[in-house]
């Protein structure tokens, strides 16, 4: 099988999808390559994710570690949100073919993205190699 049960189930059922009203941290990442757009949302309380949502524009791989890397931050703070890597939403979905690698690179991307864009509204302080530069890495085209 090219796909694990559980990326199918994340693809077939996807979970936190929408927008969040004034969310906290925005952050939309793309591949021009692929089509992929990835939307995430944070509701950020007390240095803690309450709640993320993403609206991503791509195949299933891409909706499936949207999905997924929600899954992971949801609950947690800020920076264990930062910590959240491409592999871990790779183990944690039980692999992608290697061609689809790319989308949950796109996945920890917006995790990011949305986070500096909390800082950067907070006005709080932070390692700026954390970030890509956005236009500057092969995965973000936006």
């Amino acid at each position: 099988m090219l796909y694990s049960e559980k990326v199918m189930d994340h693809f077939r059922n996807p979970r936190n999808v929408g927008t969040i009203e004034n969310a906290d941290g925005v952050g939309e990442v793309g591949n021009a390559k692929c089509g992929d757009i990835m939307k995430m949302y944070l509701k950020i309380d007390n240095g803690t994710i309450t709640d993320c949502k993403f609206n991503t524009f791509g195949c299933g791989s891409a909706i499936a570690t949207s999905s997924m890397a929600t899954e992971m931050i949801k609950g947690h703070s800020v920076e264990d949100a930062l910590k959240l890597s491409n592999k871990a939403v790779v183990e944690a979905l039980d692999g992608l073919p290697a061609h689809k690698i790319h989308c949950s690179v796109l996945a920890e991307e917006a995790v990011k993205a949305a986070v500096k864009d909390y800082y950067d509204k907070n006005g709080i302080e932070y390692d700026r190699s954390i970030f890509p530069d956005c236009g500057s890495c092969e995965h973000c085209e936006l």
